[in-house]
């Protein structure tokens, strides 16, 4: 057992996110996920001797979109570095990333933790080519090398020493993904590495300033893994610490499997790595005013869209703040709320069944049959008091599986509330009059058998009397 209140943890992240473009970040190669292994690769991405790379116009935007996003400064001056290390995967003996001069600095974002808001300050957003990929199951002693992500083009995010804890580390990730898919820039699949994290993490005594040594981690893959992973490698330190060891600056490795970080090499430091500027690559000088259009063209963001719900549907923060998580979701809420649902209803039936059914069938948003104006069609319905909340979900289980309106589902099938109130009075008189017995408890204090008749009185009617007028009824016939 380790004494963690004597610690205090110091956590960064790196994070690379896997630009939306359509070919790679210096050829016409396509990004395509999943294509067979070599065939998206050119003389360009593999590093034939002599060719020459050509920055893609639409990878520097999506870089600038992000940094406006999360308040960097958009740098006029940057230029692109080789960054030099030798692994199978790295055809060219060296990657083109920045380095001194980045596109995107000094920025930050805000996250929600245990009920505060924490800023956290983004350091740098570079630019850079992701490597490939190495191949060892199913080849015997051999492992084999895929270049199709060679290439494809990154940012990498990398935020101030500033998260203190597991949870905080984990929401700050989520944020990340939650800007970039907002922004377009990136699709944050985190199962196809398209959004992938590493974390420098190091423990102090609680009140030094001075930072400890950091180990970096990495081949973190979800939001459970980052906190996993963390948290284990905070408590390896401090165990470490306490025994009388020392932390040594390393590159360790999370196994998912087996809940634990393993070493896997010595940390390298930025002169391992002999940056030097891209010979083959002018330095980018970008216009005053593209970046003006490019900030004009930012969609609403979730903390904006946030604030914009809490104050004009009365939504609870807890409330906007899952409806905000995804752009596609938020939009599917206001377009609801628009075609006249009630925001607070809406919220329910999209947070509660839709997001249950779209779960259950691997399916988005986007692709869910039910389309918003469909579901204020439904609340109508629960409104005017032509059904009840329980025939709703009969409803809603129909419209999602058919695409058909609600009314139409209620119409074909006769789920038409009853609310005649001289119908319900007869099947209320002749529940009572069967059960003598249950009255006669009921009146003498067992309060619990008023929804004995209540439910009794739904399987009369097959669900379709009104719950109101039911309830009212049977407790001024029995009093």
């Amino acid at each position: 057992m380790t004494n963690a209140a004597k610690w205090e943890a110091v956590i960064g992240l790196e994070v690379h996110a896997q630009m939306l473009t359509k070919t790679k970040i210096f050829c016409g190669c396509s990004t395509a996920f999943g294509s067979e292994p070599n065939t998206q690769t050119c003389p360009i991405c593999i590093g034939m001797p002599g060719v020459l790379p050509v920055l893609n116009k639409k990878a520097l935007e999506f870089a600038i979109r992000t940094g406006l996003a999360v308040n960097c400064t958009i740098s006029k001056y940057s230029r692109f570095a080789r960054k030099n290390y030798f692994y199978p995967d790295l055809p060219k003996g060296y990657q083109i990333s920045q380095f001194e001069h980045p596109i995107c600095e000094h920025g930050y974002l805000e996250i929600f933790v245990d009920n505060e808001v924490k800023r956290i300050g983004i350091t740098r957003i570079h630019m850079e080519e992701d490597a490939g990929k190495n191949i060892h199951e199913g080849a015997g002693s051999y492992s084999f090398v895929d270049l199709n992500r060679t290439g494809v083009p990154l940012m990498e995010i990398v935020s101030e020493p500033d998260l203190r804890t597991p949870a905080e580390a984990a929401e700050y990730m989520r944020k990340i993904r939650s800007i970039v898919r907002y922004l377009g820039v990136c699709d944050g699949n985190l199962e196809q590495g398209s959004l992938r994290c590493d974390a420098n993490v190091s423990v102090r005594p609680a009140g030094q300033k001075e930072f400890g040594i950091r180990a970096e981690v990495k081949n973190i893959n979800s939001f459970r893994n980052v906190e996993k992973a963390i948290e284990y490698e905070i408590n390896r330190q401090i165990r470490l610490l306490e025994d009388g060891g020392t932390v040594i600056q390393e590159t360790r490795q999370w196994d998912a499997d087996r809940g634990l970080t393993e070493s896997m090499r010595s940390k390298e430091e930025a002169h391992d790595y002999r940056y030097f500027p891209e010979p083959d690559l002018v330095p980018l000088s970008v216009d005053g005013k593209w970046i003006d259009d490019i900030r004009e063209a930012l969609p609403e963001l979730p903390d904006a869209k946030r604030q914009r719900f809490m104050e004009a549907c009365g939504l609870p923060e807890s409330d906007a703040d899952q409806l905000t998580a995804e752009r596609s979701t938020a939009e599917w809420f206001e377009s609801a709320v628009m075609a006249g649902g009630r925001p607070k209803a809406v919220w329910n039936w999209i947070m509660g069944d839709l997001m249950k059914l779209l779960n259950e069938q691997n399916k988005s948003i986007e692709d869910c049959a039910i389309k918003p104006p469909q579901l204020a069609g439904m609340l109508r319905l629960i409104d005017e008091g032509l059904i009840s909340g329980k025939i709703a979900k009969t409803v809603f289980e129909e419209m999602f599986r058919t695409g058909n309106d609600a009314e139409a589902i209620v119409k074909d099938r006769g789920l038409v509330q009853i609310s005649d109130l001289s119908e319900i009075e007869k099947v209320v008189d002749e529940i009572i009059s069967k059960s003598g017995k249950e009255v006669e408890r009921f009146m003498a204090g067992d309060e619990k058998l008023l929804g004995f008749f209540v439910g009794q009185a739904m399987k009369a009617t097959k669900g379709k009397a009104n719950p109101g007028m039911l309830n009212e009824l049977i407790k001024k016939k029995l009093s």
